[in-house]
């Protein structure tokens, strides 16, 4: 059986357009329920562009079943996730997770169910990713997906019983933070997490996602890759509300015909590939984005 999907929705009808329209080209897409969440508007300005999106999401259709939640505050994007995600996991099991700013392509639901399956009973598993990176190794890359110490929240999945384990108050922070060696071992993931992490927990932004990440780290867990990418991030610029330009991640879809996806129990990463996934994150390139951003 398909994974139901989630889909998070704000105030962007365009982009919230063009990721639902995607996602009906998916061929798992009839076979699959939809639950789409729908945030409250943050200010009386956002309201008519809540409105419209929630107009649109009403005509939905091209999936087994379709169930709307429409929040009456603004949780926020953070908050939305954690909430929704667990209510829609504790009677699924698992959940494919989309925001309103994605591009799949049609095989996006074949990898993401098949790995799903694949992993579902080994726990050192912590999540998959519908996204990856243009990274050179995966030219010439053998298999149909690697692995990866960071989880990305650009289209991904994951299982109840990891999804519910997850620590999001970060009680272990204030240990953390007085240790060196494992900022360093955190920072195999990306040299921005510990403190994209410091940022949260000092109350600079709102993230799900670098607790998500740093619960990962800390249980030494890992996310599966595919090798070509099934997720364009559309939602860059000054209208986005937490990302204005992202161009060292850009990506390109792969063979979109191919729907079968090849796993194995060997759960070893690839060193040169996480040195390069490493190096996107690194203070270098970075700057060079803002710069020519």
């Amino acid at each position: 059986m398909p994974s139901p999907i989630c889909l998070f929705t704000y105030n962007r009808l365009s982009e919230t357009k063009q990721t639902v329209e995607a996602l009906q080209e998916n061929y798992l897409a009839s076979g699959s329920d939809l639950i789409v969440f729908s945030d409250g508007a943050k200010t009386e300005a956002a309201s008519a562009k809540v409105a419209e999106v929630r107009k649109f999401i009403q005509t939905i259709k091209g999936f087994k079943s379709l169930e709307i939640i429409e929040s009456p505050e603004n949780k926020g994007l953070a908050k939305s996730i954690i909430s929704g995600v667990s209510s829609v996991i504790q009677r699924s099991g698992k959940v494919i997770v989309l925001e309103d700013d994605l591009i799949t392509s049609p095989n996006f639901l074949d990898f993401m169910n098949q790995a799903l399956d694949f992993y579902a009973n080994q726990e050192k598993a912590f999540s998959v990713s519908g996204y990856t990176m243009d990274l050179p190794s995966l030219t010439d890359y053998s298999k149909d997906f690697y692995l990866g110490y960071r989880a990305s929240s650009w289209g991904w999945a994951t299982w109840a019983d990891r999804w519910n384990k997850v620590d999001w108050e970060v009680n272990e922070y204030n240990r953390f933070i007085r240790n060196p060696v494992e900022h360093f071992q955190f920072m195999r993931g990306g040299s921005d997490l510990p403190y994209m992490l410091w940022k949260q927990m000092n109350g600079k932004i709102d993230s799900w996602a670098i607790r998500w990440c740093f619960d990962q780290y800390k249980k030494n867990l890992f996310t599966v890759f595919p090798k070509e990418s099934k997720i364009k991030n559309i939602g860059f610029g000054e209208t986005a509300t937490h990302t204005k330009s992202m161009n060292q991640f850009d990506a390109h879809f792969g063979d979109e015909t191919k729907r079968e996806f090849l796993f194995d129990d060997n759960l070893i990463v690839n060193k040169v590939v996480a040195k390069e996934f490493r190096k996107r994150f690194s203070v270098l390139n970075r700057i060079k984005n803002k710069l020519t951003a």
